[in-house]
């Protein structure tokens, strides 16, 4: 993996005067697996450079009315090694991105060492709403720069995955807490903004009152002057990095009290390394540098003389707080390196997700909630009982019924309501996978704002309903979100339907689940009717629909024409209502038999979901050959016929063979349930989605 890092304009990489950005960046890439392939880029007077793969980005040639800025990132760009580059990392400009977006190839990254709402290309709400659509990853040093990135932002981008926290981080030595000197330190900026002026005037009055400890400073000031003076207050002005370590290694007491929001405090988190006893003031991110610190709530000299004074007094809390100090630190530069190594992966490469995880997954479909039960047994609720079964969190969003109860003049079919909500959801729950099932109202904008602010969440989809011939439009249905799925699954072989090879299309079996198939219709030694046979001009619908015409009526009258001793239990059909949830299965069980006919022509594998509920129900059942589901069930579990005539005769043979056709009906049944239920499908769902490899293949693949 090649990367580019480049710095803000005008940062020392060099080890004599390298601010908290480059001592960053310097530790980590050092520690990082991909060391040998980060160039850094920067621009510095200064010559002892801190990593061998430094790239220093001349001025000589800036134009006299040019921003050196703008010509200092148009130099980056034009870098062969940096077009090249797999992942570019910004740090701390984000008016830098705009020109850094013309590399179409690489990720982008952007670093947050400071408030965003401070600094040129963040501090609006346009502004940052552009950083988090065009970036790939926004990492900020603290919870609380993350949190200022967020002010006013709405809500739905708190938990986006592109925003993420990642410490600085140090180097954890071993530190002989009894060589610790009486040595109270201040290291920083020598201005208030840093407390540096009550810093003083406390230590001063420390000094003079215990005269065996020490005050060391380090830092310099050229826009401020704040000046204090005694014989035990040591000025050391600016140090490089490797001195101020030293210092910290014999310091007992390291006071970091600043006035201004800190964005994260590298002070405090090298004290906290070093086994010092730390005061920090709780202004902006410095309570998340260390877990051992007192705490200066009011920031002022009395307050802090109280403070370093308590701590001087009482020996015991402050070996207490240098203990537990050096035992809570985890903040090494290795486990920082690795976060970020981490974050360049999950950018890269595609993401995998271990074996055996329990998912959060968010199961959007009809669930019918308006329907008072009356489609209570339909396949989504098949699928999600798979997927609770096998343990994972599942959150559902009934679309239609949504869309049904939030219709209005201002949102006319619901559907501003329904993505809105989908969004909302997604930004409280965190799913890893999302399934739509039938889903038509789900915007293509919610889609693509997923899969850009959520890329780990997998989205996939599954669909039921006839798609060749006069059914077309369903095709369209099916194809219209294709290109935002990570995988997609219909009830016909894909292979029938000449979906492009580019996709990720398998074939789904209509599922069975034990708790919806209760019957054991087999064992009905009375059975009123010979043949069962249900349709109906759609569920929702419920009821028969004046003037519509559905083929499988004609197929049914030339079925009684031809076999008058039958006597068939027929909804649907003529002035026969269809029959739903517990109405149709106490229909069923009067049956000896049931004929599975699905609309239009056979096509390979294809079934509605009624072929689940009749031979997961333990009834004989007979299906058209041409289906080519002899492939998946034998002569012994199903009953497949070839003509009208060859239906005929076996609906006449199985009628007075009870116990062969019982036999074939159990046995069918125990098939079903066994290979084809809800449990199986969940998990093949799963699999596929999240691209996990399994020894054995599902019994239809």
């Amino acid at each position: 993996m090649k990367i580019s890092i480049l710095l803000p304009y005008k940062e020392n990489f060099s080890s004599e005067y390298a601010g908290a950005v480059s001592i960053f960046i310097n530790d980590t890439v050092l520690k990082s697996k991909y060391k040998k392939t980060t160039n850094v880029y920067g621009n510095t007077d200064f010559k002892k450079d801190l990593l061998k793969n430094y790239i220093n980005l001349s001025l000589n040639k800036k134009k006299l009315l040019e921003s050196s800025s703008n010509f200092y990132v148009n130099n980056f760009i034009k870098k062969r090694s940096v077009i090249n580059s797999d992942i570019i990392e910004i740090h701390n400009r984000p008016n830098y991105v705009k020109k850094i977006l013309k590399i179409k190839k690489s990720k982008k990254i952007l670093y947050f060492h400071n408030n965003p709402l401070e600094m040129n290309g963040s501090k609006s709400i346009k502004q940052r709403l552009f950083l988090i659509e065009n970036l790939d990853q926004i990492i900020f040093n603290s919870e609380w720069t993350k949190k200022q990135f967020l002010f006013n932002l709405p809500k739905v981008y708190i938990k986006v995955q592109k925003l993420t926290v990642i410490y600085q981080s140090t180097i954890k030595p071993k530190i002989d807490l009894k060589k610790k000197q009486n040595i109270i330190t201040f290291i920083g900026k020598l201005n208030s903004a840093k407390g540096y002026d009550i810093f003083g005037e406390a230590a001063i009055k420390i000094l003079n009152e215990f005269p065996n400890w020490n005050v060391e400073v380090v830092g310099d000031e050229s826009r401020e002057k704040i000046y204090f003076k005694h014989n035990r207050f040591n000025l050391n002005g600016f140090q490089n990095h490797k001195n101020v370590l030293k210092i910290l290694k014999k310091t007992s007491i390291s006071v970091v009290c600043s006035r201004w929001n800190e964005p994260f405090g590298r002070t405090s988190l090298e004290s906290s390394s070093h086994g010092c006893a730390t005061i920090i003031s709780s202004r902006g991110g410095l309570p998340e540098t260390t877990s051992d610190a007192l705490i200066l709530r009011k920031i002022d000299s009395t307050n802090l003389y109280i403070l370093i004074k308590k701590l001087i007094i009482d020996e015991k809390l402050r070996n207490n707080l240098q203990i537990n100090s050096i035992k809570n630190f985890y903040l090494t530069n290795k486990f920082v390196s690795k976060l970020i190594d981490d974050t360049r992966e999950r950018l890269s490469i595609k993401y995998f997700i271990k074996k055996n995880k329990k998912l959060k997954i968010l199961h959007i479909t009809n669930f019918n909630e308006r329907h008072n039960g009356r489609l209570f047994y339909n396949t989504g609720r098949r699928i999600n009982n798979g997927l609770v079964r096998s343990n994972h969190s599942v959150l559902t969003i009934s679309d239609r019924d949504i869309v049904s109860y939030h219709r209005s003049l201002k949102d006319f079919d619901g559907s501003k309501k329904l993505n809105s909500k989908i969004i909302d959801t997604i930004a409280n729950y965190l799913p890893d996978l999302i399934i739509l099932g039938h889903a038509d109202l789900v915007s293509l904008s919610t889609l693509k704002f997923i899969k850009k602010n959520y890329p780990s969440i997998k989205i996939t989809q599954w669909f039921l309903d006839k798609m060749n011939e006069g059914w077309k439009k369903n095709k369209r249905r099916f194809l219209d979100k294709i290109e935002l799925m990570d995988c997609s699954f219909c009830t016909t072989s894909p292979d029938a339907l000449s979906f492009p090879k580019k996709y990720k299309i398998f074939y789904m079996p209509n599922p069975a689940d034990s708790s919806f198939e209760t019957l054991k219709c087999y064992d009905n030694k009375y059975p009123v009717y010979d043949l069962f046979f249900a349709m109906s001009h759609g569920v929702h619908r419920g009821i028969l629909k004046k003037g519509k015409f559905d083929q499988r009526s004609l197929i049914i009258k030339e079925l009684i024409k031809k076999n008058p001793n039958i006597k068939f239990n027929l909804h649907g059909l003529g002035d026969e209502q269809p029959v739903w949830s517990d109405d149709f299965k106490l229909s069923l069980k009067k049956s000896k038999m049931a004929l599975n006919l699905s609309q239009g022509k056979p096509t390979k594998y294809y079934s509605s979901d009624r072929i689940a509920q009749l031979i997961g129900n333990g009834i004989l059942t007979f299906v058209d050959i041409k289906t080519k589901l002899k492939k998946f069930f034998s002569n012994d579990e199903v009953i497949f016929y070839k003509s009208m005539n060859d239906l005929s005769k076996k609906i006449n043979f199985y009628k007075v063979n009870h116990k062969i056709r019982n036999k074939i009906a159990k046995k069918g049944q125990e098939k079903y349930l066994k290979y084809f239920n809800s449990n199986k499908i969940a998990n093949f769902i799963i699999d596929k989605s999240m691209n996990l490899k399994k020894k054995n293949k599902y019994f239809w693949e």
